[in-house]
């Protein structure tokens, strides 16, 4: 009978360690960012337990500090190539975000990956950072090894969707882009021999907005006829042809049995066509109802990704709008911690939790002053738009529909806002009114920004410090 129990339970343990994970990737670039305290008891409060990072802010791991949340730190592409050139670097980069937050013990911040780099080899960076990545992971590693934390710390390389490919879309035929090649067979020999898992982009939101032959049903996991086959395999979703494209990849590189952690995976709400909460409460449940099934895909059943972290957790009013106005609204929270839609994130309720006591400037907005000449109201609303967040008003976006004069009010506003409501950001040449009257319209929300801004935050200045420090250490570095 006891050697029953043990047997049982040393399946629990084996099993615990076989589920995979659901996280959430953490954005700041915001320009009133909501409070890190505030993020970690959104966090906690939906139950939370991993969350990856785009940087080493020292007020978010602060406030992750004896949160016992899995924490993945980011570094930006920016500092690869210091962190290439010198392990003396490396060592200053681990000692002062990682080491530091790790050594308190349970009170400390759980830190499990170091991410080097931000998607270095996405397609639109051309081979700028491919020389420096696998040099730099090598010294971080070294770095960890060097303070005992290689084995409790894991260094990754995120990888963009678009690092592999299949000019068939079949999945059988994936592969590596071919210019990556060389750089892919360094990094999964690395990633082998440190046991670390593929950190990996899937993005079905992304390829079925640029391929208007995957249907939409498709790529929200609806029951369609619009099925793919691969050979003797058959496709019922975008995640499951993105996922295997993926295996196949590594497979034709010689690694077919590497680990795979979905690195960001999403569906935005705002700022394109199909880019709507229903949408994305449709992709979502999808998604989360495939993972718990644990039924894998079809190149790799009953074996889900060890870990998938969702694409985001907040809205970002300052994230680069290059790939489109949808970049801005990946989270399944508004900017101020509000749910949009409800799903079960793991957490075993279908209900989130929004963020609480968020303190807000005044309920006050600008709008356009309809007794003035408004004929170069335009004009000046596109100059508000080149500083403020104004994606919602493109094609596809909640306030596309609003009608002329309320768009320029829009963009009035938002400058308003970004501009923590100053009363001479209000004034477009006399153009602009402050009022008290919520000009909210529909789904097309007016907002009153949070009373907060990165003026407050640690980061700029420590990025600041770090960047002069890389600086310093590669011209000592050429010089001897």
């Amino acid at each position: 009978m006891l050697l029953n129990l043990s047997l049982f339970l040393l399946f629990l343990t084996a099993s615990n360690i076989t589920v995979q994970a659901i996280g959430v990737n953490w954005g700041t670039t915001s320009s009133h960012p909501l409070p890190p305290d505030k993020v970690v008891e959104l966090l906690k409060s939906n139950k939370i337990t991993k969350v990856k990072l785009f940087d080493a802010d020292p007020l978010v791991l602060q406030a992750l500090s004896g949160s016992n949340i899995g924490v993945t730190v980011g570094i930006p592409n920016s500092m690869l190539k210091s962190l290439n050139s010198s392990k003396k670097v490396a060592e200053s980069w681990v000692h002062d975000n990682v080491t530091r937050y790790v050594s308190s013990g349970n009170s400390g911040v759980r830190i499990e990956y170091v991410a080097v780099g931000d998607e270095p080899f996405q397609q639109s960076y051309g081979e700028q950072y491919h020389p420096f990545v696998i040099g730099a992971a090598m010294n971080i590693q070294t770095a960890l090894a060097r303070v005992s934390l290689a084995n409790q710390v894991k260094v990754v390389v995120p990888c963009s969707y678009d690092t592999f490919q299949s000019e068939s879309s079949l999945p059988s035929k994936g592969h590596f882009r071919p210019d990556l090649n060389k750089t892919m067979t360094e990094l999964l020999t690395f990633l082998t021999k440190h046991h670390s898992p593929f950190f990996a982009t899937i993005s079905p939101f992304i390829i079925s907005h640029r391929n208007k032959n995957i249907s939409l049903d498709f790529s929200l996991f609806k029951e369609t006829k619009h099925s793919r086959n691969d050979g003797h395999r058959t496709y019922k979703n975008s995640f499951d042809l993105g996922y295997d494209t993926l295996v196949s990849a590594l497979s034709t590189a010689g690694f077919p049995e590497m680990d795979v952690v979905v690195a960001k995976i999403g569906w935005p709400t705002d700022g394109a066509a199909n880019a709507t909460p229903s949408a994305a409460e449709t992709f979502m449940k999808g998604l989360m109802d495939h993972l718990h099934s644990k039924s894998g895909t079809p190149l790799r059943p009953r074996n889900p990704p060890i870990e998938t972290y969702i694409f985001s957790l907040l809205d970002e009013d300052q994230r680069s709008i290059v790939n489109g106005n949808f970049e801005r609204h990946w989270g399944v929270f508004t900017f101020d911690g509000q749910a949009k839609y409800n799903v079960d994130l793991g957490q075993g309720s279908k209900n989130l939790v929004n963020a609480q006591y968020v303190e807000y400037l005044s309920s006050k907005w600008c709008v356009v002053n309809n007794n003035k000449d408004l004929s170069n109201a335009t004009a000046s609303a596109l100059d508000a738009c080149s500083t403020a967040d104004c994606s919602a008003l493109s094609p596809g976006g909640s306030c596309f529909n609003i009608s002329w004069p309320a768009n320029i009010s829009y963009a009035f506003n938002n400058y308003y806002q970004v501009h923590d409501q100053r009363a001479d950001s209000c004034d477009f040449g006399g153009l602009g009114l402050i009022t008290t009257v919520d000009p909210s319209v529909g789904n097309c929300r007016f907002p009153v920004e949070l009373r907060t801004s990165h003026s407050e935050s640690l980061y700029g200045t420590c990025l600041l410090q770090w960047m002069i420090l890389l600086t310093i250490n590669t011209i000592l570095h050429d010089f001897l």
